[in-house]
């Protein structure tokens, strides 16, 4: 089995889930490349001593890895993503983070998940991803132009609002008076849109939602639309520049700038382990409460 680890640290309280892990798959004979950067922080902790192959793009990630380990939250997998893209290599989250939607496993229960992983005793749940093309053409939106959770447009360097026209297929829509709007991802509506008063929808629909950030046209509500729509965007106001962001990724952009963005042709395998389900970790982390259940 070869795996790639992808990873966060957190000081003492991500160096015994670390170790668990690396003790874990070389006492089963696992062959573990590390991203480069993390593997750095690992040596210089002196968390692990052993020398072990790297990579530091995708470009390194092929069809001859079975799994890509991601350690940290949810932050963490969204930026692990960037490094899989289409490749189809399944990630799995180890949550050394607080709210984990994404990053399922908890660290008392490491080895038993590995395990699991080991005896490729999973599934897999498909995560819708939105890409995003600008015209004109923005440089830092080139490389790594698409997200997993969402892709907000914001207000830049002022308390004043801006206007976002927005248009469907083709149709206008409306023009949002606002501090910005998320185009949001089924996986995303747990976020961003969530705070900002949008719905919560399971992993497997097939939709996305639109959600203004402090509307001022007090009419405007969060919106569920089909994800095969095409949303153009095009933004104005008191400022020159506003700006877009994807997932963590942030680029400035000019007023004159329009925005497309519609569903990759691609997605992202999410490792999901029995009874670590989107509906039960939606009951202990959010709506209700810890599962009282056995």
């Amino acid at each position: 089995m070869k795996v790639a680890i992808f990873g966060q640290y957190y000081q003492n309280d991500t160096r015994p889930i670390i170790r668990d892990i690396f003790v874990f798959f070389n006492a089963n004979n696992v062959e573990l490349v590390i991203e480069e950067k993390f593997l750095k922080i690992l040596y210089e902790n002196e968390i692990v001593k052993k020398e072990y192959k790297t990579f530091s793009s995708y470009k390194c990630l092929d069809s001859s890895f079975d799994i890509l380990v991601s350690i940290g939250g949810d932050g963490t997998i969204l930026r692990a993503a960037t490094f899989v893209r289409d490749s189809g290599i399944p990630i799995i989250g180890i949550n050394a983070g607080r709210l984990g939607f994404l990053a399922k496993v908890q660290k008392e229960d490491i080895d038993a998940f590995l395990q699991i992983v080991l005896d490729k005793k999973y599934f897999l749940s498909k995560r819708t991803l939105l890409s995003l093309t600008c015209s004109p053409e923005n440089e830092e939106l080139l490389d790594i132009n698409f997200a997993m959770n969402e892709i907000t447009v914001s207000r830049k360097d002022t308390t004043s609002m801006i206007t976002i026209e927005t248009s469907l297929n083709g149709e206008y829509l409306n023009s949002y008076w606002a501090d910005g709007l998320i185009i949001s991802t089924p996986t995303g509506s747990t976020g961003y849109s969530l705070s900002c008063g949008g719905p919560i929808l399971t992993t497997d629909v097939k939709a996305l939602v639109i959600t203004p950030i402090a509307p001022h046209n007090l009419n405007a509500r969060p919106l569920v639309i089909t994800d095969d729509t095409e949303i153009k965007l095009k933004v104005s106001g008191r400022e020159e520049q506003y700006l877009v962001s994807l997932d963590s990724r942030i680029a400035t952009l000019n007023n004159n700038a329009e925005l497309t963005i519609k569903k990759t042709p691609f997605q992202i395998n999410m490792v999901e382990i029995p009874n670590e389900t989107f509906l039960k970790t939606l009951r202990n982390k959010l709506l209700w409460g810890e599962d009282k259940r056995n």
